[in-house]
């Protein structure tokens, strides 16, 4: 998530009830279980929902080459701030939502970043 969220350990809040009543939206910091491994809880920005049209762009390291995909019912596209060092959406497609598992919306540490994740940064 750089450049949003550092390497070197940047402590959120995050809660654990919008989601479950539909109140996370694109532009929100999310946690979701990895699709790849339901071990790891990932944090990706959520680019759409189910209905949305979201248009990315297909290897952004070979190409410029962009593609445009409607997300599905139940389904959510979640991406990485840092398009050319992110495994998301881009590489396993749109994400159950019932792998959603909290919304970010604080940032308590470093004590320089305190305050509110923004929606829509970087």
């Amino acid at each position: 998530m750089l450049p949003t969220l550092n390497l070197t350990g940047d402590i959120i809040l995050a809660e654990r009830i919008s989601h479950r009543f539909g109140k996370v939206g694109p532009g929100d910091i999310v946690l979701v279980r990895s699709p790849e491994n339901p071990r790891k809880i990932v944090t990706k920005r959520l680019m759409g929902t189910e209905g949305d049209s979201v248009t990315f762009v297909v290897d952004p390291r070979k190409s410029e080459r962009c593609e445009t995909v409607v997300v599905p019912k139940g389904h959510i596209w979640i991406q990485g701030d840092h398009m050319y060092n992110s495994r998301d959406s881009r590489d396993f497609g749109p994400v159950p939502y019932g792998l959603l598992h909290a919304k970010a919306f604080w940032r308590v540490w470093p004590l320089k970043d305190f305050g509110p994740l923004g929606q829509g940064e970087p």
